[in-house]
């Protein structure tokens, strides 16, 4: 399993959001943070509206901000919306076509258990986490 630049990206741009929490951001102010192509953006944004994460504004006062607390969104809730499903192997998929050998494989096991491990992180670490996270990381960097 490998995660995209979309859902890197639509991380990095929630986390940009969060940390401007209460503010409506453009997105051009956001790919120069980011160092992000705003013609990209605007293809992840859009799908992150859609699904209600984030609010736009329109005019010369618009942009974006969170419609929930950095608290209230998960890096699984992210990554699945630009990502779609996690699993490892497609016979792991909701809706996944039935697998002839599925009673009686045993690397099923294996799989189930990266899926159910990759889901357990990604379902416990908000927004506010990643927040905290990357203030604790800042604290670091300073200059003389």
């Amino acid at each position: 399993m490998t995660i995209s630049t979309k859902g890197r990206y639509a991380l990095r741009i929630m986390l940009d959001l969060a940390g401007h929490l209460g503010e409506t951001v453009k997105l051009k102010d956001i790919a120069l943070r980011q160092e992000i192509s705003e013609k990209y953006m605007e293809q992840i944004i859009a799908v992150l509206n859609k699904t209600g994460y984030v609010r736009s504004t329109r005019g010369a006062q618009g942009g974006y901000q969170l419609v929930k607390t950095p608290a209230e969104y998960t890096v699984g809730m992210i990554l699945r919306t630009t990502e779609g499903s996690l699993a490892p192997v497609e016979c792991l998929v909701e809706n996944a076509l039935p697998c002839e050998r599925k009673n009686r494989c045993a690397t099923v096991e294996i799989y189930r258990r990266i899926y159910e491990a990759v889901n357990d992180v990604i379902d416990t670490i908000t927004l506010q986490d990643l927040l905290a996270l990357e203030e604790e990381k800042a604290g670091g960097d300073y200059s003389i």
